[in-house]
Order: C-alpha cells, then sequence, then structure tokens
C-alpha cells in the first residue's frame, strides 16, 4: 500500500477541494429533460429532441385568470397583456383574443390576400367567377355579415379576405368573451405568450414568469383572482426548483441523521467532524467533475448527492470502528486495505456501467459516484490517518458489538427460508401478467399528476391541436420545405375525404412557397383584362358604376408587390404559427430546415403512410410522436440493462482476479443476487410499474452491496475483529439507507425510485451476507 507524507496528503487534499469550489461557482443547473434523452437519437426522435430543447412549443406559456366574473376577468387579462407587451425583450408575442392584438394579423391578411387565397387560381378572375362571386356578395349583404361586406365589397369583390378569415378560424380557437378569450365554461380568462429564450434556458424562462408574476401585480387584480401558469418553460422552471428543493432538503435531513448516529457511535465531536470529511470532499469531487464533463449539473445528479452522503461516510465507518487499542490508523489500514480496495472498485464497475451511457443524464449520475467514492476513498486512506489523534478508538463499537456479532452468528439459521423466500420471488415475477416496466416516457417525468391535468385543461380551452399524429419533412432551405408542405397538403386532402383523418395544419398555409405566390400573381389578369372582366359580371346587377375601381387597383399591385417570406410575418399571431410549424435545424456543420404539420383525428395512420410514400423527394414521414417517445424510451432501458450487465461481469472478472477462486466469488455473490431478485419482487409488488430508474437502483444494489458481502467473506483472524467488523457494516448500513431512503420521500419520481429500490436492497444485502456467507470464527491462540 502507498504511503504519502501526512503534509502532502494534507496539502493536495486542500488544493483538490479549492479547485472543486472554483469550478463549483462557475457551474450550471439544469433540470432539462432531454439530458435524459440520447446523445445521437434516430432522425424521428431528433425531432422530438429538438422541439423538447428549443422549438417554439417549449417556448409557450400557457396563462389563466380565474376567481372573478368574467366581465373583471377580461378586464385583468387586457391590462397584464399589455404589461408583458412591454417587455419584447423577453416575450416573442403576447396573444389574448384581443383585437388590438390581431389587428395586425388583419391587416396583413388584407394587404396580402391575392398571395396568400388558395382560390386564387387560372380562371379565378374571369367574368364567369366574377359574377357567382358578386352573387355571392349580393346575398351576403342581406345577412349579419353585411356590415363587413360593405365596408370591403369595392376592393375585394372576389371575397378572398372572407375566405381567409374563415380558413385561419377554421381552427381550433379559445371561446372569446368581453373581446378576451375564455374556457369554454367562461371561468377562467386565457393568454398565451411565447417566451423569446429557448426551452432548454431554464434562467431566462424563470425571468419571464418572475415578470408575468409582476405584470399580474401590477395589473390591479382584485383580491380572490388567480394567476395559473403551465407549459414547457413552467414545468422546466418548477422541476428544477422541486429538485433543487427535495435534494437540499434531504441532503440536511440526511447529515443531521447520519452526523446524530455517528456521535453516538464515535461519541467524539471531532470524530464525527473528520467522518463527514470523506463525504463532503466527495460531493464536492462529484459535482465538479460532472462541471467539468458534462458542461452543465442535471438537478438529478445533484439530488444524488444526498445518496453519497450514505455511501461515502462508510469508509470513515469501516476505518474508525475497526482501529483497536494499541493500534494505529495506518495499522488498521493496512489490514482492511486489500478489501476496502476491492470494495471500491466493485462499486465502480456498477457505476461506471452509468458513465457508458449514450444518455447524457444517466452518464453524469455514473460520473458523480464515480469521482466522489474515489475522493471519499482517498480522504479515509491519506487525509484522515494524519489528522485523527494518537490513541483515537471507538469504545462504542467494543460495547455494542458482541450482541451484533451474536446475531450475525445466528442468521445462517435462515438459509433455507432465505432460498424459499427467493424461489417465491422468482415465481411471482415469472407468472407475473401485467407489465413489469413502465414502457413510457412519461415516466422520466418530474410532473405532478395535478401539474399535468391543468395543462390539458388549458390546451383544451386554447384549441392546442392533437399533436401525436405529426407529418415531418426537411429540406435544405425554408422555401423548399413549403413546397414540400404543399405536396404534403394535396395528399392529406385525399387522406381526410377517405376519412383517415379529420384535419390538419401546414406551414403553407400561413407561408405558400414563392412558386406558388409566383402562379397566383400570374393568375391576376393585366388590369384591361380584368376590368372587362368585371363589367362583364356585374351586367345586369344592381352595382353602380366605378364602384369597384379600388379593387382594380389593389389587384394590379398584387401582380408586382413584394413576395412574403418569414420575415414578413414575424411579431403577428400567423408568425407564431410558422416558427412552430417550419423549424431551423442546425448539427453536424449543416444547416436544413423542418416544416411539421399536426394532424388530427387519425383513424389510419397507416393508410396515411402508404400515400406519403408515393410522394417524390422530399421524403414525409409520419410520426407518432407517442410511439417515438415510448420507443426512445424503452431503446433507453435496452442500453441501461446492456451496460448494467457488463457492469455485473466486470464485477464478476474483478472477483475472480482478486479471490482468485470460483467457490469465494459465488460466495460474495450469491448475497448480492439474492438481495436484487427480492428487491425487485417487492417493488412489483408494491403494485407500481417500474420505471428505467428502478433498474438503475437494482445495479446499484449491487455496487453497494458488494462491500457488505466482501467484509463478510474476509475471514477474521479474531473474534474481536470480527466484531468491530460487524458492527462498522451494521452502521456502514444504515447510513446508507438513511442517504438512499429519504430520497423515496422525494415528489420527484426519478429520485424516488432510485431511493425506494437502493434502500431496500441495501438492507436486504447486508441481511443475506449475514445469512450466506457467516462462518464461525477462528480460535485465537493463546500465547
Amino acid at each position: 500500500m502507498a504511503r504519502i507524507s501526512p503534509r502532502w496528503a494534507l496539502a493536495l487534499w486542500l488544493a483538490a477541494v479549492l479547485m472543486c469550489i472554483a469550478v463549483i461557482t462557475r457551474t450550471e443547473f439544469s433540470a432539462d429533460l432531454s439530458a435524459f434523452l440520447p446523445r445521437s437519437p434516430t432522425p424521428v426522435q431528433q425531432v422530438l429532441v429538438e422541439q423538447l430543447r428549443d422549438g417554439v412549443v417549449s417556448r409557450l406559456i400557457l396563462i389563466a385568470i380565474d376567481g372573478a366574473a368574467p366581465a373583471t376577468l377580461a378586464q385583468t387579462s387586457q391590462r397584464l397583456a399589455a404589461e408583458l407587451r412591454k417587455q419584447p425583450e423577453l416575450f416573442a408575442a403576447i396573444s389574448n383574443g384581443e383585437d388590438s392584438g390581431q389587428t395586425r394579423d388583419r391587416e396583413f391578411l388584407w394587404r396580402n390576400r391575392y398571395l396568400l387565397s388558395p382560390a386564387v387560381t387560372a380562371g379565378h378572375f374571369s367574368s364567369a367567377a366574377l359574377r357567382t362571386a358578386l352573387e355571392e356578395n349580393l346575398q351576403l349583404l342581406a345577412s349579419p355579415a353585411g356590415v363587413l361586406v360593405r365596408r370591403i365589397l369595392p376592393q375585394d369583390p372576389s371575397g378572398e379576405l372572407l375566405r381567409l378569415v374563415e380558413q385561419f378560424e377554421g381552427q381550433a380557437r379559445p371561446d372569446a368573451q368581453h373581446g378576451v378569450w375564455f374556457s369554454k365554461d367562461g371561468r377562467r380568462a386565457l393568454l398565451v405568450a411565447q417566451s423569446q429564450a429557448a426551452g432548454y434556458d431554464i434562467d431566462a424562462q424563470e425571468r419571464a414568469l418572475a415578470v408575468i408574476q409582476r405584470a399580474f401585480t401590477n395589473a390591479g387584480a382584485s383580491a380572490g383572482q388567480k394567476l395559473l401558469l403551465s407549459g414547457p418553460a413552467v414545468f422546466a422552471v418548477n422541476s428544477r426548483e422541486r429538485i433543487k428543493s427535495d435534494a437540499l432538503r434531504f441532503s440536511i435531513i440526511a447529515t443531521v441523521l447520519v452526523a446524530a448516529l455517528l456521535l453516538a457511535l464515535y461519541r467524539s465531536p471531532r470524530a464525527l467532524l473528520l467522518g463527514l470529511l470523506p463525504v463532503a470532499s466527495g460531493a464536492l469531487a462529484g459535482v465538479a467533475a460532472v462541471s467539468l464533463g458534462f458542461g452543465t449539473v442535471h438537478g438529478i445528479t445533484l439530488g444524488f448527492g444526498a445518496t453519497l452522503i450514505g455511501e461515502a461516510v462508510d469508509y470513515a465507518i469501516y476505518l474508525f470502528t475497526q482501529i483497536t487499542p494499541g493500534t494505529t490508523p495506518d495499522d488498521t489500514l493496512t489490514r482492511i486495505w486489500p478489501t476496502l480496495r476491492l470494495g471500491l472498485l466493485t462499486s465502480l464497475c456498477g457505476f461506471g456501467a452509468l458513465l457508458l451511457s449514450g444518455f447524457p443524464g444517466l452518464a453524469q449520475l455514473g460520473l458523480f459516484s464515480i469521482a466522489g467514492l474515489i475522493m471519499a476513498v482517498a480522504v479515509t486512506r491519506y487525509v484522515l490517518p494524519a489528522l485523527l489523534p494518537p490513541g483515537f478508538t471507538v469504545r462504542a463499537a467494543s460495547g455494542f458489538a458482541p450482541h451484533v456479532t451474536a446475531m450475525a452468528q445466528r442468521a445462517p439459521r435462515l438459509r433455507y427460508p432465505l432460498v424459499l423466500v427467493t424461489a417465491l420471488a422468482v415465481f411471482f415475477l415469472v407468472t407475473q401478467r401485467s407489465p413489469l416496466w413502465s414502457d413510457e416516457l412519461a415516466s422520466l417525468s418530474p410532473l405532478a399528476s395535478s401539474d399535468r391535468l391543468l395543462d390539458e385543461q388549458l390546451r383544451r380551452d386554447i384549441g392546442a391541436p392533437d399533436v401525436r399524429h405529426l407529418i415531418v419533412v426537411n429540406a435544405p432551405d425554408p422555401d423548399a420545405a413549403l413546397a414540400a408542405s404543399e405536396k404534403i397538403s394535396v395528399v392529406l386532402q385525399h387522406s381526410i375525404q377517405q376519412k383517415w383523418l379529420a384535419g390538419f395544419e401546414s406551414p403553407a398555409v400561413y407561408l405558400p412557397s414563392l412558386a406558388t405566390q409566383r402562379a397566383r400573381q400570374a393568375a391576376i389578369p393585366e388590369n384591361g383584362v380584368l376590368r372587362e372582366n368585371l363589367l362583364e359580371a356585374q351586367r345586369g346587377l344592381p352595382f353602380r358604376a366605378g364602384l369597384f375601381e379600388p379593387f382594380l387597383h389593389d389587384a394590379a399591385a398584387a401582380r408586382v408587390q413584394p413576395l412574403l417570406d418569414g420575415a414578413s410575418l414575424h411579431g403577428s399571431g400567423l408568425g407564431l404559427k410558422i416558427d412552430s410549424l417550419l423549424v431551423k435545424r442546425t448539427g453536424g456543420g449543416t444547416t436544413g430546415w423542418t416544416a411539421m404539420l399536426p394532424l388530427r383525428g387519425v383513424t389510419d395512420a397507416a393508410a396515411i403512410a402508404r400515400e406519403l410514400g408515393l410522394l417524390a423527394n422530399p421524403p414525409a414521414v409520419l410520426v407518432d410522436l407517442k410511439h417515438e417517445s415510448d420507443a426512445l424510451y424503452q431503446t433507453y432501458r435496452r442500453e441501461v440493462i446492456t451496460y448494467a450487465l457488463a457492469g455485473i461481469g466486470a464485477i464478476v472478472l474483478l472477483l475472480l482476479a482478486s479471490l482468485r477462486s470460483p467457490r469465494r466469488v459465488f460466495a460474495v455473490l450469491a448475497p448480492l443476487a439474492t438481495a436484487v431478485i427480492v428487491t425487485f419482487g417487492l417493488m412489483v409488488l408494491g403494485g407500481n410499474p417500474l420505471t428505467i430508474f428502478h433498474l438503475v437502483g437494482l445495479l446499484l444494489v449491487v455496487a453497494v452491496g458488494s462491500n457488505y458481502a466482501l467484509f463478510f467473506e474476509r475471514q477474521a483472524a479474531t473474534l474481536q475483529e470480527r466484531e468491530r467488523t460487524t458492527v462498522s457494516l451494521l452502521f456502514a448500513n444504515v447510513t446508507t439507507v438513511i442517504g438512499f431512503g429519504l430520497l423515496a420521500f422525494s415528489a420527484v419520481p426519478v429520485l424516488h425510485a432510485i431511493g425506494s429500490t437502493v434502500a431496500i436492497g441495501a438492507v436486504l444485502s447486508l441481511a443475506f451476507s449475514a445469512i450466506l456467507i457467516t462462518r464461525a470464527p477462528k480460535p485465537v491462540s493463546l500465547p
């Protein structure tokens, strides 16, 4: 065992701690769910990942106000929208259904009606077509829409504006009262905000939400009115806060409980503080390593710090409790170091399996644990011996040890009952008819059910489309993507006729391709021809001469007006639609564009996919987002299983190389295998489908439990040594259960799953190691 001068050990440790602190002060912390999505997704999965991280959907904030009469809520909505529109650096758009917010859209439609109207085709301005339009206008003049028709008729006798308004209002829209959007039951005023910041910029999203809260207060909301917020940005901010809150709270509780336990064991405040040094050092090293390795630290990784408290403190317990009177810490370390080192290596093999994962969030957990445990063991090995006072020993161990050891000596009597319990657990798992594992990506979400319910209600009230089925087409530039969308729209119209779907949205509806716009301009006759067609059309109709001169002027201007592009729609409601359906992609040194066409009411996805397959380039793909997200999750699970098996294989090889005896390796692995099987059975018996993080927890059971099995397997030289070893294992297990067990109370599903699984597995690993490995002590030779 290598020796380092105590002064050098302390100097290196202090330098390492200071460097870790320096790194952590510049560390960014996130709660981005895409950290648990693959580094190299498939092209279809890439759409899902991009939308989660940076899509316009990820920037939307759904706002509701309730708790007052509709008229009062409408006034609050108007004042709130006005306040938020004063923050253009934070919000790209604020919509609440007000006429003032729609004026720009109507003006845009009016100015560009001939470029946008799908009816503008060859023959649309023939005398026969114009005659039909004028007769329809005569009927409309006598209808409730007559006021609007009378105002626009001189400039738009062909009815392009009404056609566009009808087309866009055909999309799902919220109900309206008092000039603003309301929920269908009339109890909530509704608004939609689009933040300027990307969805993954949680700090910016948090600032935007704080501004909304302040604006609501400044809007003079009366007592009883409540502000309700939902959407991806809200979820991201709340999730990060929930994770940070749980991580901090459980870390503090774990520290207090472990400190109280160790104080009762050591009966020395100095020994207590020294015993916590490996924990603090390991946590700092873990966070710093993840920050350097990944650039950001996920909140789940931070929450994992509570578990490190329970495991990193074990090494100090192994050292302190086994220092016998008359021996030095170095003597004790010389004796237990081979076992301690082997236990560390087996743990590193288990956590190393996570490090290899293609999912950054899971790899973060692996790196955090590896760096933390290495630092904790290094501090225990080289720093603590230099700080312990001469003659240090744990007296409580000698008084408590005989009773614990006696229990361990009687444990082998339970071997046959344990075999029966294990067999029953295997039978229970094999005969389960319901799925053992959850196959939904939503199981990774830290959202509470109440948050999901509110989001569903607000989306339904606002009229958000069903985006389970989505057609995706990639193109080198936005115009090519729009042109492809137009081709796809023809196929989808046929699908509607076949009743394979109820409807769809297309970016080309809001922004036609340049070729389509040119074709519509070409469809407008020259002024002389159009004038003759118009005169022929209105012969015999009660329209005064010269009434349609404005129409002739606007049509002539439309023939030569500049064509529209994405910038033309910026800041309008139509621009918000385009931004959500036409997305720029960057990656691999190239830039491309993706057009997305959400489908509604799909009844035969396979038939639609077949029709799309007949299209020429660029190819269109029908994506079932639920299917893809679940397939992504299943890929995630398969990868974790693969790496978990690889980690277990590495542990087996390590044990074979170190113990050099298949029998001894079997003795170490038997309690771990039984603990995993029984823990798995208990989790399933709980009635909830298991998530990927229960599987991670089972891997950690092997990594943690291997330490117990190795110390039990190591043949103690004397009864006193055996007693102290048993006490050290008991207290090490209790601290591990505290660290992981507290996470079982977390509201974050990830932390709850890992915490509950490892807490149960750790207890079983210790108990099963005592049952299956305990041997009678070697007789002591008398002098």
